[in-house]
């Protein structure tokens, strides 16, 4: 099969791609692993055998017996390959399709492709480049975020030419597990677009503007540890919805881990805030009368606490914490802590 070549002044394609022999559609290698994958996988079985995709082959992990996108691939008897694989299977196909696909794809299976391989990136690239982009972008108060289809290049997560972009709004008080299916969707979307005019797609690709590159790197476990006296409230209640379905935010009580299940903004800051005037952050107190805790944050904020988990025991609502917890505690030591490190 002859290699596809892109140049600056011309285009040339491998034979079987002519104008005489365009509907036969392209073979299509895709890679996925999970939830936000499977919308791509579903919309390229339902175009497959068509002039836009001729033949589908899916290669995912099977370390996880749950993974959708395997069971997905063996319900509809799509050809299904374990990873790693090797690069004479990608010779059967024109193109990979790389979707959360969560591996670096090696130099050697990109190049065994005639036409490369693409990705379906959840952001607007050059912005949040990496392994969290939805987060990134929630956490960090962005009004707007997208899909971009991008060439995959070797050694590098994210930088290749732009093929393609969506742009959405970013809803006020979003949750990440809501914006996740709605990128999902329309990357899933974007793509067979792409794939339905791919060659004119390829020959127009743009570059990336490097200098306004931005990075999501892979969530550790130190951004789920709320710092109370580093974090404001409105930023606090970002980062949960940023997190939220993903991870936890969590603090110290005590000696005792407590996971901070439903927290919200207050709507009106009441009365019972003048108690922690002079408190540091973290100080909280119990409102009977919303049934929550309020919690002092940087700047002179708070936040409201709705349902909270001691780790290893069930969610409680605050009243349930502050029945079991508070009562034989004065105000003075109620005060959420940051987590020690030991020496």
């Amino acid at each position: 099969m002859q290699k596809f070549v892109c140049c600056a002044n011309s285009l040339q394609y491998p034979k079987r791609f002519l104008a005489t022999d365009v509907k036969k559609g392209l073979n299509v290698l895709f890679f996925g692993t999970d939830n936000f994958s499977l919308p791509s996988l579903k919309i390229l079985h339902k175009n497959s055998s068509t002039d836009i995709i001729n033949q589908l082959g899916t290669v995912t992990s099977f370390k996880n017996p749950a993974n959708c996108v395997r069971l997905f691939a063996s319900q509809q008897n799509i050809a299904l390959h374990r990873w790693p694989v090797e690069a004479e299977l990608c010779h059967n196909y024109d193109l990979g399709v790389v979707v959360s696909f969560g591996h670096l794809i090696p130099q050697k299976l990109i190049e065994s492709f005639p036409l490369g391989m693409i990705n379906v990136h959840a952001s607007l690239l050059p912005r949040w480049r990496g392994a969290a982009p939805i987060i990134y972008a929630i956490m960090n108060g962005d009004q707007k975020t997208g899909v971009s289809i991008m060439k995959i290049e070797p050694k590098h997560f994210d930088i290749g030419d732009i093929l393609a972009q969506r742009e959405i709004n970013i809803r006020p008080n979003v949750y990440m597990s809501e914006l996740y299916v709605e990128l999902a969707e329309h990357g899933a979307n974007l793509l067979i677009d792409v794939l339905r005019d791919f060659h004119n797609k390829l020959s127009i690709a743009t570059k990336q503007d490097n200098a306004a590159a931005t990075y999501a790197p892979r969530i550790t476990q130190s951004l789920t540890e709320v710092t109370w006296s580093n974090i404001n409230a409105e930023q606090l209640h970002a980062r949960f919805r940023a997190l939220h379905g993903f991870k936890q935010l969590s603090a110290q009580f005590q000696g005792k881990t407590i996971i901070l299940v439903d927290i919200k903004l207050p709507q009106l800051i009441t009365k019972e805030a003048d108690m922690l005037l002079h408190s540091q952050p973290g100080a909280f107190i119990y409102q009977r009368s919303k049934k929550c805790l309020y919690v002092r944050c940087a700047n002179n904020s708070y936040i409201e606490v709705h349902q909270l988990r001691i780790e290893g025991k069930k969610i409680m609502s605050a009243m349930e914490f502050n029945n079991g917890y508070l009562k034989k505690q004065t105000i003075a030591n109620l005060l959420f802590e940051i987590k020690k490190v030991a020496c």
